[in-house]
């Protein structure tokens, strides 16, 4: 039974956070779906929650959850804004998509204290620098 489920790898859809600036909050850090694909995915829910320990303390976020109908091939969407309060934890991102008929999902994990501008590369399709998971 479970050689007959497919194991369907996720490509070409990555999460990015990108610093930039906001006329009324100044600086702020983005949370963006990329989709590089040439098909649209659909029925796109991602889960976001934050966990980790700081300094003795365990820590968790809340879980923030968002759906998106559609995201159009070789396009992003803005998924949330987040704080920099939660850098110092893990923060994931759990994303499930459909791609014709079949169900992907994956987790993209940016651990505690890898956002940070060092760590900036290009975003494709964004055209600006930020953290990238692939």
């Amino acid at each position: 039974m479970l050689k007959d489920i497919p194991e369907l790898k996720v490509e070409d859809v990555s999460i990015a956070i990108i610093k930039d600036e906001d006329e009324v909050a100044g600086e702020v850090w983005d949370v963006y779906l990329i989709n590089q694909k040439a098909e649209k995915i659909t029925g796109v829910l991602v889960t976001s929650t934050g966990y980790g320990v700081i300094g003795d303390e365990s820590r968790k976020t809340s879980t923030l959850r968002h759906f998106f109908e559609e995201v159009e091939p070789k396009s992003f969407i803005k998924i949330e804004t987040m704080v920099e309060d939660v850098f110092d934890v893990n923060n994931e991102f759990w994303l499930s998509f459909f791609l014709g008929n079949n169900m992907y999902d994956k987790k993209f994990i940016f651990v505690a204290g890898s956002i940070k501008e060092e760590n900036f590369t290009k975003v494709p399709l964004v055209h600006k620098s930020g953290v990238l998971i692939k």
